[in-house]
């Protein structure tokens, strides 16, 4: 199979507008870095059902490609002050975060080295790392501080009692953590992304909401609901008249990053005979996007195009208003939606905007995902960075329109959430162990399982 990046040909997506068109008639020219189409045909082979479903492909993912990928496992504003820390779990491990005194970060082991209990079981503030069960201390650094009753242990002494690290990496607000020695810097990890997201300063914000559920779907199956958008049609009705759906340009990098680029402000092609007016597309953006700063409160300016309109209202909200110069932010960053995919469990989104942030994580078997959306806002220009929400977690009960801070946004991630349980089900029973992906529109899962397969075979790291 030939991977070599390359643009896709006309005949292998939508014959429609291209994303490319629709920047051309924007208000203003976008940096190359938005112009990048790089792609590659990765074929078409079916993916197996199993890889789902089976406990012997969750148990190669536990041990072969979880300790050895980046994970993000913190922002930044969870733990400003030295001694703040973070408790990140997955798959059957647990590690801690701890800000240092010189503003570092530095990551171990969640387990106490004398009889094994979790360290801490909640992020938090301490001065040092004190086991709950019979008292053995460390330092926040990971060096040994104190053994109660060092008399019944002196064989110790001769012994590296420091807590075992991980690696560290981090970015544009961002902390993510490895056990694997051989694994590339993060910043090769995240390659070309790094250059990708500079110019839109995603340390520059916080975690304004937080939110997470437990979703009985296998969490790949539930990350993949999220990288690709031609869903829309069936699962989105409501946002097809300003979203190009079928319009999607996708982009694939390395192994571990890709992109799909959703344009906002326009029909989708599959409502091309029903010729709305920009007047029509405004009001639905207004009435049921997540994306949109006029809340129903904004009209169409005159002499611009409804995605001409959006773009401004947001650029006053979403940078003006808070001391930022908006003079070269374009309307595809502060409308669309770039969903990028880190490997294997996050997806960023890129652009001006306030940025959306999914995570993944197994919970706690192939049949039930922890899904988490972070909302990502701007601090203001000459403030303090604002205090990072916790994490609201939702009971079975309880819809993700719920959370009435994101407004239309809930409704959305209740749609996609419907399918996923059948989604599992549907897997178990397949009869014939096949899942056929298309060629283009779906080209991200086909490339995250080829990136999986490389760790479960030890091509990667």
């Amino acid at each position: 199979m030939d991977e070599q990046a390359t643009s896709p040909r006309p005949d292998d997506r939508c014959p429609d507008i291209t994303v490319d068109d629709i920047l051309d008639q924007d208000s203003r020219p976008v940096p190359p870095e938005v112009r990048d189409d790089e792609w590659r045909d990765l074929g078409t082979d079916a993916v197996a059902a199993e890889r789902y479903t089976g406990d012997a492909f969750f148990e190669a993912e536990r041990t072969k490609m979880w300790p050895n990928v980046w994970q993000f496992a913190a922002r930044e504003e969870e733990m400003p002050e030295p001694g703040d820390h973070v408790v990140y779990n997955n798959v059957g491990r647990s590690y801690i975060l701890v800000r240092q005194e010189d503003g570092s970060v530095r990551a171990f082991h969640n387990v106490c080295l004398h009889r094994g209990r979790k360290l801490r079981l909640e992020s938090g503030h301490a001065s040092e790392l004190q086991c709950p069960f019979h008292g053995f201390t460390w330092n926040n650094d990971g060096s040994l501080k104190q053994i109660p009753c060092q008399w019944d242990f002196t064989h110790l002494e001769k012994r590296d009692m420091s807590l075992p690290e991980l690696r560290v990496g981090r970015w544009a607000g961002f902390i993510f953590v490895t056990e694997s020695e051989d694994q590339v810097p993060l910043e090769d990890y995240l390659a070309p992304l790094t250059d990708k997201f500079a110019r839109w300063r995603l340390e520059e914000c916080y975690t304004a909401l937080w939110v997470g559920k437990v979703v009985k779907a296998n969490w790949k199956a539930v990350a993949e609901a999220f990288m690709e958008a031609w869903h829309s049609i069936v699962t989105h009705p409501q946002i097809l008249p300003y979203t190009g759906d079928a319009n999607t340009r996708y982009s694939i990098w390395g192994d571990h990053a890709n992109l799909a680029l959703t344009p906002f402000g326009r029909p989708s092609p599959h409502l091309k005979d029903e010729k709305l007016s920009e007047e029509e597309i405004m009001e639905a953006f207004d009435q049921t996007s997540g994306r949109s700063a006029s809340a129903g409160g904004r009209k169409l300016v005159e002499g611009k195009t409804a995605r001409q309109s959006m773009a401004e209202a947001n650029r006053e909200q979403f940078l003006e208003a808070l001391g930022y110069d908006s003079s070269d932010a374009t309307d595809s960053e502060m409308l669309d939606a770039f969903t990028y995919n880190v490997f294997p469990n996050m997806a960023p989104w890129g652009g001006f905007a306030p940025n959306i942030v999914y995570r993944w994580r197994p919970w706690p078997d192939q049949h039930a995902a922890l899904m988490e959306v972070r909302i990502l806002a701007r601090k203001p220009k000459d403030g303090e960075m604002p205090e990072a929400a916790e994490m609201r977690f939702l009971e079975e009960h309880e819809p993700w329109a719920t959370v009435e801070e994101w407004g239309a946004l809930g409704g959305v991630f209740d749609q996609d959430m419907e399918n996923l349980p059948y989604v599992q089900e549907g897997l178990i029973a397949s009869p014939n162990n096949r899942v056929e992906l298309g060629k283009y529109q779906e080209s991200r899962i086909r490339h995250f399982h080829q990136t999986m397969d490389k760790y479960l075979t030890g091509a990667l790291p």
